[in-house]
């Protein structure tokens, strides 16, 4: 089989799985799809049962198909539990003189010899096992086994999403399918905290993919709302087709033609209304109809019918634009909400009534998305980046919110729920217990100080802020209100934004970072598009590639600094010494300027943040140049240990008690000292009580972290002496992995009865 022909049939079975209605049609098209693509005489699928604990017969072609769901193996019967036992492909030219061989009467396999079995694999459990047969006595070669160990791979997050819609049932029970069984599915963490309540599906505008199953509360009404905005969109392609009149070729025209005829009612517009006289609501039926017909163009083998597919989709936005705008009932929301989507979007938050919403889930995101940041700022648990999530099926599901390991877990049973349930009492009565501690200082018991900062983005920030008791910001993310707009804001709307946030903490510091934008914070007005965006063009790159963006904001700070001088500004993403004597030039300049102009100013301290490899090994240099350095802690871990933070599928590795990242943190933190230059953290890092311990203990003079987590961390300080943290410290820098620096931590504070101020949610999914 060529290769090229491979990679063509991959792709087009990806398409067809991603957009399949439901998993037995997924299940159907693979082996259909596979058999054809392979050359080979039979195609099989086993899949899991958890009910029975067995691996049913769940598909096939070219076996006795009237066995489907009839038949079913032991993890440790025959070929099929060998695959599973072993994780890993199985390839026979006699399958029957394997040990493991067992015969099943009635499927009709007994005439074939050659088998290969791939296991599909999710999150490290085997769902189950796709097979080839052939008559004939041969091994399939390493292009047919790597290619269909790729199909399998593919397989396996749509098994994931039937477990979560319920559609896994249907295959080994008589019963309609039901979303009972509880599926966990995994992000990264957007905003801390425990959530429980009951999914509200967001769909982004005209965005087919994001529509949501929906039943029809009003036939009739949803039907009315179809036919006009068909008839609008008719209306747009005549005056289309009239606008380009003098333009285009009389072929050329031809295809307004084509688009009229598919909206006619013996084509999709027929199918649709059919669909939504059948119970779905008219936005549901387009999506529905729409996609299966893209489906069945792109799977074509002409090249010119399959880029009509691109055309069908078109129309589909079209109609579905009108129908979003002709919609104008105001959900109901649940009492306890939480918004599920593709991509979740402020202004989204703000449709949900006061108090009804409890928590997150995005499919795409990081956690510097806006609504990330968003959630944070207002306490609601939040996970971002679960690209597994089949959103648009989960409709008014229970749901537990899991925002301190990014996990999103779907119908949870009542153990579960009453776990999480008492996480969250737990955090009510600690959050009372240390409201108590906003006045008192953050000290040890034999009184070594460690001011907690805080780091803020929103002017809504603020007042959470000085109420958990914050003595500055270590962090204010200046690319916030450039997010916000859709334009970079002038140089006086950047001072009023400044001066707001200066003036609410004075006397207290506040630390500006200056613009940091790239990697996985884009501006929808100034987009950077690259391969490879975390070692690409961001932070002080940018900025310094365009000195009129630079040169705008430090006069901004500085201005806004006038008769408060609290202003310490923050360089990002610095690798060069020549970085920083091009933003001190440019800042002196800044400073010489606007005391020319009359402003009576102090010209503020200048920091760079430690946030890659390269700066920590240069910290005492970058410390001479500077009046301070700050770490950033997630951007450290993340290049040190090459582990994307905001990729769920490599979240689990993304770990800052790895002993290479505590090993380079005391790095810094020895470079600080010996230079004698202030020294902060700003990553999450801080906000971890029991890293918070460590990070004193190596010479951290400030940390800061998110307004919740400061109470949290100022009650554990306030339990330890200086000398245990020296030892905690000195312990653990011996340790060789990170979950063995996590469990000592653990097992210290615990002893110490400071445990609860731990995450409480990174107990519950260590235990599940």
């Amino acid at each position: 089989m060529a290769d090229t022909f491979m990679l063509s049939s991959l792709r087009q079975i990806v398409q067809e799985v991603n957009t399949a209605s439901s998993l037995q049609q997924a299940l159907d098209l693979i082996v259909h799809r596979v058999r054809r693509a392979m050359g080979t005489e039979v195609c099989s699928v086993y899949m899991y049962d958890a009910t029975s604990t067995d691996y049913v017969f769940a598909a096939t072609e070219g076996l006795n198909a009237d066995m489907v769901g009839k038949v079913s193996l032991h993890a440790s019967e025959g070929l099929i539990g060998y695959v599973v036992s072993r994780e890993e492909p199985l390839n026979l030219d006699e399958a029957e003189k394997h040990p493991s061989f067992k015969f099943f009467e009635g499927i009709g396999e007994e005439s074939f010899s050659s088998f290969l079995g791939a296991p599909i694999i999710h999150q490290r459990k085997v769902l189950g096992v796709l097979t080839v047969q052939q008559r004939e006595k041969r091994r399939f070669d390493e292009s047919e086994e790597a290619f269909l160990v790729t199909i399998s791979a593919q397989l396996a997050g749509v098994i994931a999403h039937a477990e979560a819609t319920g559609d896994l049932g249907s295959l080994t029970s008589s019963k309609p399918a039901t979303p009972q069984r509880s599926a966990r599915f995994f992000g990264v963490p957007g905003a801390p905290g425990v959530a429980i309540g009951e999914t509200m599906v967001m769909s982004s505008p005209a965005d087919l993919n994001s529509v949501p199953d929906r039943p029809a509360s009003d036939i009739d009404q949803e039907l009315d709302y179809f036919w006009r905005s068909l008839d609008r969109v008719r209306a747009d392609i005549h005056e289309l087709d009239a606008a380009l009149a003098n333009q285009l070729r009389p072929e050329e025209r031809a295809l307004f033609d084509v688009y009229l005829q598919m909206l006619n009612d013996n084509a999709f517009g027929g199918e649709i209304s059919d669909r939504i006289r059948q119970g779905s609501w008219a936005q549901g039926a387009v999506r529905s109809v729409i996609l299966e017909h893209v489906q069945t163009f792109e799977r074509m083998e002409d090249s010119y019918l399959r880029e009509r597919a691109a055309d069908v989709r078109d129309l589909g936005r079209r109609v579905l634009e009108y129908l979003q705008q002709a919609n104008t009932e105001r959900p109901v929301y649940p009492q306890k909400t939480v918004l599920i989507g593709e991509e979740l979007t402020a202004s989204m938050l703000g449709e949900v009534p006061t108090g009804q919403l409890v928590g997150l889930v995005s499919v795409r995101g990081s956690s510097n998305s806006h609504v990330a940041i968003m959630a944070r700022a207002l306490g609601i648990p939040t996970v971002m980046g679960a690209v597994d999530l089949p959103f648009q099926r989960l409709e008014h599901s229970q749901i537990i919110v899991d925002g301190y390991n990014g996990t999103a877990i779907l119908n949870p049973d009542e153990e579960l729920s009453a776990q999480y349930q008492a996480i969250i009492t737990e955090e009510e009565q600690l959050s009372r217990q240390l409201e108590t501690l906003r006045d008192l200082p953050s000290e040890t018991t034999d009184g070594h100080r460690v001011p907690l900062f805080v780091n803020t983005g929103l002017v809504s920030d603020v007042a959470r802020s000085l109420d958990r008791g914050a003595e500055g910001v270590g962090l204010y993310r200046t690319e916030v209100p450039f997010l916000l707009r859709d334009r970079f804001p002038s140089e006086e709307e950047q001072r009023l934004i400044y001066r707001e946030q200066l003036e609410a903490f004075a006397p207290l510091p506040v630390t500006m970072r200056t613009l940091d934008i790239g990697g996985d914070k884009a501006l929808p007005y100034f987009p950077i598009e690259e391969e490879n965006p975390f070692l690409g063009w961001r932070g002080l790159r940018v900025t310094l590639d365009h000195p009129e963006i630079f040169l705008a904001q430090v006069r901004a700070m500085l201005k806004a600094s006038q008769g408060l001088d609290n202003l310490r500004i923050m360089l990002p993403m610095v690798t060069h010494l020549s970085e920083i004597d091009e933003a001190q030039s440019l800042i002196t300049r800044s400073y010489t300027e606007l005391l020319d102009e009359g402003y009576r100013i102090s010209r503020a301290p200048v920091g760079v943040m430690i946030e890659v490899p390269a700066a920590v090994y240069q910290a005492r240099t970058f410390a001479r140049k500077v009046d301070f350095l700050s770490v950033g802690s997630n951007d450290l871990t993340q290049y040190l240990l090459a582990v994307d933070r905001n990729n769920a599928r490599v979240a689990p590795l993304y770990h800052s008690y790895h002993p290479a990242v505590l090993q380079a943190l005391e790095q810094v933190a020895d470079a600080a000292n010996i230079e004698g230059k202030m020294l902060t953290i700003c990553g999450e890092l801080a906000g971890e009580p029991g890293a918070a311990l460590l990070l004193m203990a190596m010479g951290y003079d400030a940390l800061s972290m998110n307004a919740a987590n400061i109470p949290k961390v100022k009650q554990t300080l306030r339990c330890v002496s200086r000398d245990q943290a020296d030892e905690m410290l000195q312990r653990v820098m011996q340790l060789e992995d990170a979950e063995m620096v996590h469990g000592y931590m653990q097992a210290k504070l615990d002893k110490l009865g400071i445990s609860q101020y731990l995450s409480p949610g990174a107990l519950v999914s260590m235990d599940n």
